[in-house]
Protein backbone atom coordinates (compact mmCIF):
# COMPACT_ATOMS: atom_id res chain seq x y z
CA UNK A 1 0.00 0.00 0.00
CA UNK A 2 2.84 2.68 0.64
CA UNK A 3 4.80 1.68 -2.30
CA UNK A 4 1.39 2.50 -4.88
CA UNK A 5 0.79 5.74 -2.21
CA UNK A 6 3.99 7.43 -2.83
CA UNK A 7 4.87 6.36 -5.85
CA UNK A 8 1.35 6.25 -7.85
CA UNK A 9 0.02 2.90 -9.63
CA UNK A 10 2.22 3.32 -12.83
CA UNK A 11 5.29 4.75 -10.91
CA UNK A 12 5.57 1.86 -8.51
CA UNK A 13 7.47 -0.87 -10.01
CA UNK A 14 7.37 -4.57 -9.38
CA UNK A 15 10.61 -4.78 -7.61
CA UNK A 16 9.92 -2.13 -5.22
CA UNK A 17 6.04 -3.63 -4.70
CA UNK A 18 8.11 -7.06 -4.18
CA UNK A 19 10.65 -5.60 -1.92
CA UNK A 20 8.25 -4.39 0.44
CA UNK A 21 5.87 -7.15 0.33
CA UNK A 22 9.13 -9.55 1.23
CA UNK A 23 8.04 -11.91 -1.65
CA UNK A 24 9.34 -13.31 -5.18
CA UNK A 25 7.81 -11.84 -8.24
CA UNK A 26 6.72 -15.10 -9.01
CA UNK A 27 4.72 -15.24 -5.47
CA UNK A 28 3.22 -11.90 -6.14
CA UNK A 29 1.69 -13.13 -9.08
CA UNK A 30 0.68 -16.40 -7.37
CA UNK A 31 -1.09 -14.13 -4.78
CA UNK A 32 -2.77 -11.33 -6.75
CA UNK A 33 -2.36 -12.57 -10.36
CA UNK A 34 -1.00 -8.96 -11.70
CA UNK A 35 -0.36 -5.54 -10.47
CA UNK A 36 -3.91 -4.48 -10.83
CA UNK A 37 -5.04 -6.67 -8.38
CA UNK A 38 -2.58 -6.01 -6.28
CA UNK A 39 -3.29 -2.26 -6.43
CA UNK A 40 -6.93 -2.98 -5.76
CA UNK A 41 -5.96 -4.77 -2.26
CA UNK A 42 -3.56 -2.00 -1.63
CA UNK A 43 -6.74 0.63 -2.02
CA UNK A 44 -9.34 -1.66 0.10
CA UNK A 45 -6.77 -1.98 2.82
CA UNK A 46 -5.75 2.07 2.58
CA UNK A 47 -9.84 2.42 2.75
CA UNK A 48 -10.19 0.33 5.68
CA UNK A 49 -7.20 1.97 7.54
CA UNK A 50 -5.66 5.44 6.74
CA UNK A 51 -8.72 6.56 4.77
CA UNK A 52 -11.15 4.75 7.47
CA UNK A 53 -11.57 8.34 8.93
CA UNK A 54 -14.41 8.61 6.13
CA UNK A 55 -16.88 6.00 7.86
CA UNK A 56 -16.28 7.60 10.88
CA UNK A 57 -17.00 11.02 9.72
CA UNK A 58 -20.11 10.20 8.60
CA UNK A 59 -21.04 8.66 11.90
CA UNK A 60 -21.05 12.31 13.30
CA UNK A 61 -24.31 13.61 14.47
CA UNK A 62 -24.24 16.61 12.52
CA UNK A 63 -23.88 17.67 8.89
CA UNK A 64 -21.30 20.42 10.15
CA UNK A 65 -19.32 17.96 12.56
CA UNK A 66 -19.13 15.09 9.23
CA UNK A 67 -17.45 18.27 7.43
CA UNK A 68 -15.27 19.15 9.54
CA UNK A 69 -14.61 15.14 10.63
CA UNK A 70 -13.95 14.51 6.68
CA UNK A 71 -11.70 17.67 6.49
CA UNK A 72 -9.68 17.21 9.34
CA UNK A 73 -9.13 13.18 8.62
CA UNK A 74 -8.08 14.62 5.09
CA UNK A 75 -5.55 17.00 6.81
CA UNK A 76 -4.29 14.19 9.45
CA UNK A 77 -4.45 11.14 6.54
CA UNK A 78 -2.09 13.44 3.87
CA UNK A 79 0.34 14.89 6.13
CA UNK A 80 1.21 12.07 8.84
CA UNK A 81 4.74 12.10 9.58
CA UNK A 82 6.95 8.60 8.03
CA UNK A 83 4.12 8.45 5.48
CA UNK A 84 3.82 9.56 2.12
CA UNK A 85 2.06 12.72 1.98
CA UNK A 86 -0.94 13.12 -0.41
CA UNK A 87 -4.22 10.48 -1.18
CA UNK A 88 -3.73 7.13 -2.76
CA UNK A 89 -7.16 7.58 -4.29
CA UNK A 90 -6.13 10.99 -5.67
CA UNK A 91 -2.81 10.65 -6.31
CA UNK A 92 -2.50 6.55 -7.36
CA UNK A 93 -3.89 7.48 -10.49
CA UNK A 94 -3.73 11.20 -11.56
CA UNK A 95 -0.38 10.12 -14.39
CA UNK A 96 -1.62 7.00 -16.18
CA UNK A 97 -1.59 5.62 -19.82
CA UNK A 98 -4.12 3.54 -21.53
CA UNK A 99 -3.15 0.27 -19.62
CA UNK A 100 -3.53 2.16 -16.87
CA UNK A 101 -7.18 2.88 -17.75
CA UNK A 102 -8.46 0.16 -15.24
CA UNK A 103 -7.16 1.93 -11.98
CA UNK A 104 -8.19 5.03 -13.39
CA UNK A 105 -11.52 4.14 -13.80
CA UNK A 106 -11.49 2.23 -9.84
CA UNK A 107 -9.93 5.29 -8.41
CA UNK A 108 -12.48 7.58 -9.93
CA UNK A 109 -15.68 5.04 -8.94
CA UNK A 110 -14.05 4.78 -5.35
CA UNK A 111 -13.57 8.75 -4.99
CA UNK A 112 -17.17 9.08 -6.23
CA UNK A 113 -18.59 6.38 -3.73
CA UNK A 114 -17.49 8.77 -1.09
CA UNK A 115 -18.88 11.25 -2.06
CA UNK A 116 -22.31 9.06 -2.67
CA UNK A 117 -21.87 8.26 0.88
CA UNK A 118 -21.22 11.81 1.98
CA UNK A 119 -24.36 13.21 -0.45
CA UNK A 120 -26.41 10.27 1.41
CA UNK A 121 -25.56 11.32 4.54
CA UNK A 122 -26.18 15.38 3.92
CA UNK A 123 -29.68 14.07 2.70
CA UNK A 124 -30.78 12.51 5.35
CA UNK A 125 -29.32 15.84 7.22
CA UNK A 126 -31.58 17.79 5.28
CA UNK A 127 -34.59 15.17 6.11
CA UNK A 128 -33.94 15.70 9.80
CA UNK A 129 -33.85 19.38 9.81
CA UNK A 130 -30.23 19.60 10.76
CA UNK A 131 -29.60 20.93 7.13
CA UNK A 132 -32.14 23.85 5.80
CA UNK A 133 -34.77 21.71 3.11
CA UNK A 134 -33.02 24.10 0.51
CA UNK A 135 -30.00 22.85 0.97
CA UNK A 136 -28.46 20.51 -1.88
CA UNK A 137 -26.91 17.65 -0.28
CA UNK A 138 -25.16 16.43 -3.98
CA UNK A 139 -23.48 19.89 -4.19
CA UNK A 140 -22.35 20.22 -0.26
CA UNK A 141 -21.15 16.95 -0.83
CA UNK A 142 -18.91 17.81 -3.77
CA UNK A 143 -17.61 20.80 -2.33
CA UNK A 144 -16.62 18.60 0.86
CA UNK A 145 -14.96 15.51 -1.30
CA UNK A 146 -13.69 18.60 -3.60
CA UNK A 147 -12.21 20.38 -0.89
CA UNK A 148 -10.81 17.47 0.66
CA UNK A 149 -9.53 15.96 -2.46
CA UNK A 150 -7.59 19.59 -2.89
CA UNK A 151 -6.17 19.36 0.84
CA UNK A 152 -4.79 16.12 -0.18
CA UNK A 153 -3.21 17.54 -3.75
CA UNK A 154 -1.62 20.14 -1.86
CA UNK A 155 -0.15 18.28 1.14
CA UNK A 156 1.74 16.08 -1.86
CA UNK A 157 2.87 19.30 -2.94
CA UNK A 158 4.88 19.59 0.37
CA UNK A 159 1.88 22.31 1.89
CA UNK A 160 1.84 22.49 5.64
CA UNK A 161 -0.13 20.51 7.97
CA UNK A 162 -1.17 23.66 9.80
CA UNK A 163 -1.57 25.49 6.84
CA UNK A 164 -4.52 23.25 5.20
CA UNK A 165 -6.29 23.13 8.44
CA UNK A 166 -6.67 26.59 7.88
CA UNK A 167 -8.07 26.44 4.67
CA UNK A 168 -10.46 23.79 5.79
CA UNK A 169 -11.54 25.46 8.81
CA UNK A 170 -11.79 29.14 6.47
CA UNK A 171 -14.02 26.83 4.31
CA UNK A 172 -16.40 25.49 6.79
CA UNK A 173 -16.70 29.43 8.63
CA UNK A 174 -19.27 29.82 5.34
CA UNK A 175 -21.11 26.42 6.36
CA UNK A 176 -24.63 26.56 5.75
CA UNK A 177 -26.64 27.35 8.59
CA UNK A 178 -30.33 25.37 9.40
Amino acid sequence: MLVFWEHGYEGASLAGLTEAMGISTTSMYAAFGNKEELFRKALERYTEGPGGYLTRAIEEPTALGVATAILAGTVRTTTRPARPHGCLGVQGALVTSDPGRGVRDLLAAWRNNGCSRVRERFQRAVDEGDLSPGTDPGLLARYVTTLAFGIAVQAASGVARDELQEMADAALRNWPLT
